[in-house]
């Protein structure tokens, strides 16, 4: 099912309908900054099983978590005071950071033992925040990409919510569609998780001038 939205002023009760869904432990779909992505409730267990079910991937990789600010992140990671002065000047923004992940969440993703970090996102879309607002906790994500909806890999075509509906039916139960869209690009990734300090793994259209 569609439900379109307004963006900037999206419908209280869409997103309730999206929140209750994800807290039974069903996955919705709806577009951030970078991509469509896959979304699933962190505290449930179904849910995240879902999603790692339609990625078709195995439970050592990673998913983003979105988060509405710091504190609610600092419940899913380990972020030190250096990793926090950054994010208070740059977030919300264009960028994905690589933490240490907090045992909860490792152990709800079901992280590898030699594999504990988390990557957690602050979206600067307000259909993002006003969700997780409205959800009251994070959320789990994945993007979309061409092999998930059969396309070619290489392909450059905008993926438009009645062709997620159609390729994905009977696995989501809701797709938000905010209408004309238009993705920022790909996050640049910035790791905290080592001792040494933050390192840059990929630059995107975050800009990253303050680590050189």
């Amino acid at each position: 099912m569609i439900e379109y939205v307004i963006e900037s002023n999206p419908d209280d009760r869409i997103l309730q309908k999206a929140s209750d869904e994800l807290k039974a432990g069903n996955l919705i779909c709806l577009p951030t900054d970078t991509n469509w992505v896959f979304v699933a409730d962190i505290n449930n267990k179904n849910g995240i099983e879902k999603l790692y079910k339609i990625k078709r991937e195995d439970k050592q990789k990673h998913f983003s978590i979105l988060c509405q600010d710091i504190s609610m992140a600092s419940e899913m990671a380990i972020i030190d005071n250096q990793a926090f002065r950054v994010l208070k000047k740059i977030t919300p923004g264009n960028y994905t950071f690589i933490f240490e992940a907090s045992k909860k969440i490792a152990k709800m993703v079901q992280a590898s033992k030699t594999d504990k970090e988390v990557g957690v996102r602050f979206v600067p879309r307000v259909l993002i925040n006003k969700l997780i607002e409205i959800h009251g906790s994070p959320l789990i994500s994945s993007n979309i990409t061409n092999s998930v909806l059969g396309r070619n890999p290489d392909s450059t075509d905008e993926i438009y919510s009645f062709e997620i509906e159609d390729k994905l039916s009977g696995k989501l139960n809701l797709i938000i569609d905010p209408g004309e869209i238009n993705f920022d690009g790909p996050s640049s990734i910035i790791d905290f998780s080592k001792e040494e300090g933050p390192e840059l793994i990929r630059e995107g259209v975050g800009p990253v001038d303050f680590l050189r």
